[in-house]
């Protein structure tokens, strides 16, 4: 047997209404306040569900964040599906930019990025929810192989941390300005590098987690990675 993660409950019922309206209170509070403004206190006036009920389930700001961020990653995520590799990357890049810029989205990822630099708890479901759309994002690349567009054997998490990789550089640590034009010429340079086989299985020292496509007729294969473009 394992215990329950905070905020876990059987669905359905009672228990169920908590836990969204827990949830959608912390969305709110991180997307007003930001991360440091972030309170049980101020969840469970928001939310309706009393305080003690909040800390008993939670444990506080960090599992708030942490429950947020789990809710998040088993949300469906449609894959872009424009029929090339450049549109479907170029459009997993607009996403990534929209999630950090859109006026609505901004501030909460931000607060999540924000909790998970002074959080163990809340950095592990950030690697979680990243994990998991990165392991999405990565179906592109291997459509793209059984297309023809790239080479057999190319390392599908290689390509998609490429077209993603410039615009947090430029988010979070030159603090340059991003836009649109940003995220196309990144997919665009990520797409010439992996037609030109650097991100070949041969060309690149792949980790454990790493993604890779074996090539036209290997439709089955599993794609994994670590690090993703989060989604809106």
């Amino acid at each position: 047997m394992t215990a329950a993660g905070p905020g876990s409950v059987r669905p359905g019922g009672r228990t169920a209404r908590v836990r969204e309206a827990v949830r959608r209170a912390t969305l709110a509070e991180l997307s007003e306040h930001g991360y440091r403004g972030l309170s049980v206190e101020n969840v469970a006036a928001r939310s309706g569900v009393h305080k003690t009920t909040v800390y008993r389930r939670w444990g506080g700001a960090d599992g708030l964040v942490a429950a947020a961020l789990d809710a998040a990653a088993g949300e469906p995520w449609p894959v872009p599906d424009t029929g090339s590799l450049d549109g479907d990357l170029r459009a997993i890049a607009r996403l990534v930019l929209t999630g950090f810029t859109d006026p609505r989205q901004g501030p909460v990822t931000r607060a999540f990025v924000s909790a998970a630099a002074q959080s163990t708890e809340a950095a592990r479901a950030l690697h979680a929810f990243f994990a998991r759309r990165h392991e999405q994002a990565a179906a592109v690349v291997r459509r793209a192989a059984e297309r023809g567009e790239v080479p057999a054997g190319t390392d599908a998490a290689d390509v998609v941390r490429a077209a993603v990789a410039p615009l947090y550089h430029r988010l979070f640590i030159t603090g340059e300005p991003v836009d649109e034009a940003c995220a196309d010429r990144a997919a665009a340079a990520a797409v010439a590098a992996a037609r030109a086989g650097v991100f070949h299985e041969h060309a690149t020292s792949a980790g454990a987690t790493s993604a890779r496509v074996s090539g036209a007729g290997a439709s089955g294969a599993g794609v994994r990675g670590t690090g993703a473009p989060p989604a809106s």
